[in-house]
Formats: C-alpha cells, sequence, structure tokens
C-alpha cells in the first residue's frame, strides 16, 4: 500500500512541477515582451530630433557703398513697418529746421503686452557722420530678421522697446554737414553745462536771424568754437528729442552715436561741478561695460575716471543728469575716417556696421541690469564672424 501511495503521490508532484513551469515560461513571455516594447519605446525617442532653443543669428544682406539718406532712410523704416507689422512702429518725433520730419522707429513684441524696460539709441546728430546714422539703421535690422528664429532676440522684443533715431539732424545729413540748417551744433544744444567758452563754445544762435556762423577759429590759441545756439533747446531738433525720452517708460540706457574717434564712453565727470560727479557704484557699473568693451571689440572702452571734460552741453550729459541712467557715446570707425572738417571718407560699411553688434548686444540683454543699476553679467551669444578682425 506503502509503494503505491508514494507513486502517486510523485505523479501529483509532477503536475505540480508542470504547472509551475508553465506559469514561469508565461511569466518569461511576458516579462519578454515588455523588455522588447521598451525597447521599442526608447528607439523612438532616440529618433526624435532635438529641439534647437536658440538658433544661431543671422546678419543683414548688407553690401559697402549703400547709404542711405533721408529718404532712402524713410524707405527702408517703411519696409520694416510692412514686412514686420507685429515688431515695428515708425513715428516722427518732430521736425528739423527745414521741416523735415525727424523719424524715430519703435521695435518690441507688440502681441506681448508686460511692462517692458525701454533704450534710446540715436545717430547722425552731427550731419556728416554718416555710419553713425547706419549703425542704427543696421541694427533695426539686425533684431528683426532674427526675431523669429533667434530665442536672444526673442527675448529682448518681449522685454523691451527700442527706440531707434537713425538720423536725428536730417538737415546736415542731407548737405553732409556736421551742423543743423541754423549753423548750430546740436550736441552742444542740450540744458546742462551749456555754452561755456573754456569748453570752446559760444551761445551765439543765427545772427540777426539770418546768418549762421557755426564755427569761429582763435589765431593765437588755434583753437576752434563751435555755435551751440542761443540758449538750451533752442533748436526744434533737440527738443524733439528732448519730449521722446521724457515719454519713455522704464528708461534704461541712451546711446549717442557718432564717428570717428574709435572709442566707447560713459558720461564723464564734470570737473568744475562736483554735484554732478558719478556716484562710485554707478561708475563700477559702467566701468564693468568699458572693461567688457575692451575685452570683446576693436574699440576702446573709455572708463568714467579717464573720461573729465569741462562739459559741453552734450545729449549724454543731459541724459544723465535728467534722468541717472546709463548714457553713452559710441564713436564708430577710426580717426582714418574723421569728416569734421570736410567728407570723410564712407567705405567698408558692412565691416563698420558688424563691429557695432557685440556692443548694442550686450547692452540689451543686460537692459534690465542697466535699468536697476546692477552689474551687466549676461553675456550675449553673436552671429559667426562678429566682431569681424579689425581693418590693418
Amino acid at each position: 500500500m506503502s509503494k503505491i501511495t508514494g507513486k502517486k503521490m510523485n505523479i501529483k508532484q509532477l503536475s505540480y512541477l508542470k504547472v509551475i513551469l508553465l506559469s514561469c515560461i508565461l511569466l518569461i513571455s511576458l516579462l519578454a515582451g515588455c523588455v522588447k516594447q521598451e525597447q521599442k519605446s526608447g528607439d523612438v525617442e532616440e529618433k526624435t530630433p532635438e529641439i534647437q532653443l536658440d538658433q544661431p543669428s543671422i546678419l543683414p544682406n548688407w553690401v559697402d557703398g549703400e547709404y542711405h539718406d533721408y529718404h532712402g532712410t524713410l524707405q527702408i523704416l517703411n519696409d520694416f513697418n510692412d514686412k514686420f507689422p507685429d515688431l515695428v512702429n515708425v513715428f516722427s518725433i518732430g521736425e528739423s529746421v527745414l521741416e523735415w520730419d525727424i523719424w524715430c522707429i519703435r521695435i518690441t513684441n507688440e502681441k506681448n503686452n508686460s511692462d517692458k524696460y525701454s533704450c534710446l539709441i540715436d545717430g547722425c546728430i552731427h550731419g556728416n557722420e554718416w555710419e553713425a546714422g547706419e549703425a542704427c539703421l543696421y541694427l533695426a535690422d539686425f533684431l528683426l530678421i532674427n526675431f523669429d528664429n533667434n530665442e536672444t532676440v526673442k527675448n529682448i522684443l518681449n522685454i523691451s522697446e527700442i527706440y531707434i533715431v537713425p538720423l536725428f539732424n536730417p538737415d546736415g545729413r542731407q548737405v553732409d554737414e556736421r551742423w543743423n540748417h541754423n549753423g548750430i551744433d546740436l550736441n552742444r544744444n542740450f540744458d546742462v553745462h551749456f555754452g561755456r567758452l573754456i569748453s570752446n563754445n559760444f551761445p551765439l544762435g543765427k545772427l540777426f536771424g539770418i546768418i549762421k556762423i557755426p564755427t569761429v577759429r582763435h589765431p593765437l590759441r588755434n583753437t576752434v568754437s563751435t555755435n551751440c545756439g542761443r540758449y538750451p533747446f533752442s533748436e526744434p531738433e533737440t527738443r524733439a528729442s528732448r519730449n521722446l525720452m521724457k515719454s519713455l517708460d522704464r528708461y534704461s540706457f541712451y546711446v549717442n552715436c557718432h564717428t570717428a574717434v574709435h572709442i566707447f564712453a560713459a558720461q564723464g565727470d564734470i570737473t568744475y561741478k562736483p554735484e554732478f560727479t558719478v556716484t562710485n557704484h554707478e561708475r563700477e557699473i559702467t566701468n564693468t561695460v568699458m572693461d567688457w568693451v575692451n575685452d570683446n571689440t576693436e574699440y576702446s572702452g573709455i572708463h568714467g575716471e579717464d573720461f573729465k571734460h569741462n562739459g559741453i552741453g552734450s545729449a549724454s550729459d543731459w541724459v544723465y543728469s535728467e534722468f541717472g541712467i546709463a548714457s553713452f557715446i559710441f564713436e564708430l570707425l577710426n580717426s582714418d575716417y574723421e569728416p569734421w572738417y570736410g567728407h570723410g571718407r564712407h567705405e567698408c560699411l558692412v565691416h563698420w556696421m558688424k563691429t557695432t553688434i557685440p556692443i548694442f548686444m550686450y547692452l540689451l540683454v543686460n537692459i534690465e541690469n542697466l535699468h536697476d543699476w546692477k552689474t551687466p553679467d549676461v553675456q550675449p551669444p553673436l552671429p559667426e564672424d562678429v566682431p569681424p578682425p579689425p581693418i590693418k
């Protein structure tokens, strides 16, 4: 009996083993299927293209020699307005002596209604300094063509309103002269340190309302004095600029573009007026900007303590005095292109435009820091070959 019982028990045990074995095989098959499915899913993820968050920026398609006079400037501004209606607003801020409209372009993402910082960049306050105005147009072109694909530019236009006045002095630009039609140097007509003889200015205006006397040479001192107008803001061009700036919200920085001293400088200390002296903290901030310019461009960044002067009624001094913001002078080109006493060398346009982009972009990516007088430590991504090698 015991033997038969034992045999039956072995058969039962064998049946149990079969059931366990089949269960294990089924479980292994299921697990294998899951692993294979996970591998397939992994393969699909690997084939998904990586999203490019910041496409490399591109440069405007400009060619040497194609400068924009008053009519050309208006044409390119209107073209911007037609092509980028959600980014551009073109409007007149006033009229010159000869009643030419002084055009301004505001660039911002108009679909973004958040509070924004603002800045103003202008050029050609001296009518024979053409490249100063061209740099304004080039910057506008650069920002607009890169908005859709470049995250850096998109962010700039989402948080900023960039006001650009390419031809501050349209009368002078049309006849290739430094002063306006009244013979006034507009960058001496602002209401701070105005009309000082020690600064080689004389507050005369248009003699008898008829005779223009732009400059006077002192033969004994071998110096030239410039006519700064009868009184501050005597000229319609400077009044238009003043009114525009007073309308800006969250005004963050100002750049007044010139040629051809090859420097970038912040407002300097006025030697005879201690109360105008820039604070140590503000000087530290602007010196940081100058250090960046020295390290990343071919221009000389002039530290504020090295830029002392007697006061000349300039736009940059007035802006700092009036608004308490960082105010810069950008002297494009170099002395080989000096236009002061005649018609400067207007060549290598594209090269000089490329040299401006690093500085403008650095200021724009740091617009919030500059507004709050914080260290401008954001680094701008730049297009390939920008800045270009210096001209030899």
